[in-house]
């Protein structure tokens, strides 16, 4: 199966420049595809000093979206936003003040592999950071996801006036042009010794942040957190087109402040039980409630049916584990270790798209009686309906439960500007962009719109956009 390669370098210009980072990719460049890929054929795509976010968002979810093995070099410098402080990779227009707007989030990279498959994607960073960027790495390391495995550096900030060098890129790319590519791990591991007599002659002081699936010390990154919803199909994209044009013209585009749908929190390690206690009778179970505003979870079980196999002892917490389920059933019905998201991916690329469904309603059933609206077990599990519906070609559901996870992430008290509450809205946004019926489109339009003037997020004219089409769709009634 072919490969993907993405070679991506970026750095400000001008006296914001921290790093030389287009200079590695000539050195990059010269590398066999099939060397950098790790596979027979493989196609390469190069982006030296992009000037766009967007460009780049362009460039990387087409990437992700590849069936075959994805591997991803990255060399650059990290920004804070002033806002929200949230890592970002500087363009080319990037400065301290824009950065929220001209530079790339962190976080759009692991939100765009999130639903790669577990092993095919990997990523090489060299990148350099500011003072107040580093401060905030050294406590929260960068994230991929689960399914990604990151190797790489991030360096302190360099002496004042000097431009460092992304040593340890061009070392990766000195070492793949002999036309070995040794285990990536070991790869890692001969550009770190190749550039540490370098890196400490020319920055004294504080040690790199250095990442490697599975290793440890300081410096490396915390594990990943348990996987969100894998659900996609192989080589499906992530947005898939509807039948001809809608009739929006072009639907909202699907890109900014989208943020990682994680798995729900482990759940506390149940205390051991007093001596001679007798078993506790199980909990009555709560009335019913809807979880959105319009019903039941979509392609749930109905309430009537038991969560449980008759005569199954209560749900018991299990012990804390890669992937955390809320209100995990007995050992009869379910093993404590299997992982839904797993289940659920299995069903999707089957095409069992009813079955998926059923598997995160019966979850996001456990989660509300365990936690109760508004927690973030259900909310979890809300955003996976959503994604699936979105996999099952129906944009009119996946659009009504982005809305009604936005709703219930205000209601909790969360901040519009929030990157979970502006994803959950570009996202309804998106998908209402899709929808075909224009009864269905006006009534989850004007449901749009009441939401966009409290979440306007980050891309200008969202709430014109969602204004204009619906005046549309009333001259067409």
């Amino acid at each position: 199966m072919p490969g993907t390669v993405l070679l991506l370098a970026a750095s400000p210009v001008g006296k914001g420049c921290l790093v030389d980072a287009a200079s590695v990719l000539p050195v990059l460049a010269a590398v066999a595809p099939s060397v950098l890929s790790g596979t027979e054929t493989a196609n390469v795509v190069e982006l030296a000093d992009p000037l766009e976010p967007q460009a780049v968002l362009t460039r990387l979810r087409a990437a992700a979206t590849s069936p075959g093995p994805l591997t991803m070099f990255v060399t650059g410098q990290l920004q804070l936003d002033r806002r929200q402080r949230l890592p970002h990779l500087a363009l080319a227009r990037t400065t301290p003040a824009t950065v929220r707007y001209t530079a790339f989030p962190w976080h759009w990279v692991t939100e765009e592999l999130r639903l790669r498959p577990p092993g095919l994607t990997s990523i090489f960073v060299d990148l350099h950071t500011d003072a107040d960027t580093w401060t905030h790495l050294a406590g929260r390391p960068l994230a991929v996801g689960p399914a990604t495995a990151l190797y790489g550096r991030v360096a302190p900030p360099p002496p004042r006036r000097t431009v460092a060098q992304p040593t340890y890129m061009r070392a990766v790319a000195t070492i793949l042009r002999s036309g070995h590519r040794p285990p990536l791990l070991q790869l890692h591991q001969q550009a770190l010794t190749r550039t540490s007599g370098e890196d400490a002659a020319a920055r004294p002081g504080a040690a790199d942040l250095l990442f490697a699936p599975g290793q440890g010390g300081p410096g490396a990154p915390a594990p990943a957190a348990a996987p969100a919803a894998v659900v996609a199909e192989t080589g499906a994209p992530p947005f898939p087109p509807g039948p001809g044009q809608s009739w929006a013209g072009q639907p909202w585009p699907p890109a900014p402040a989208f943020t990682t749908v994680t798995s729900p929190p482990p759940l506390p390690q149940a205390p051991p039980p007093a001596p001679f206690a007798s078993p506790a009778p199980p909990p009555a179970p709560l009335p019913s409630a809807p979880l959105t505003p319009h019903g039941p979870p979509l392609g749930a079980p109905s309430r009537g049916e038991p969560s449980t196999a008759p005569g199954s002892q209560p749900p018991v917490p299990p012990r804390p584990m890669a992937v955390a389920i809320p209100g995990q059933a007995s050992p009869q019905e379910s093993s404590p270790s299997s992982d839904p998201h797993g289940e659920i991916t299995a069903a999707v690329r089957a095409g069992r798209h009813g079955e998926a469904v059923g598997l995160a309603g019966r979850r996001e059933e456990e989660a509300l009686r365990a936690y109760g609206p508004g927690s973030e077990q259900v909310l979890h599990w809300m955003e996976v309906r959503a994604d699936l519906a979105m996999f099952a070609g129906d944009p009119e559901r996946s659009c009504r439960i982005w809305l009604a996870v936005a709703v219930a992430r205000l209601d909790a008290g969360q901040a519009a500007d929030a990157p979970e509450v502006e994803s959950a809205v570009d996202r309804a946004h998106h998908q209402w962009g899709r929808v075909d019926d224009p009864a269905r489109a006006r009534e989850l339009g004007a449901e749009l719109a009441r939401l966009r003037l409290r979440v306007p997020g980050r891309r200008e004219g969202a709430l014109d956009h969602v204004q204009e089409q619906l005046r549309q769709l009333q001259t067409q009634a």
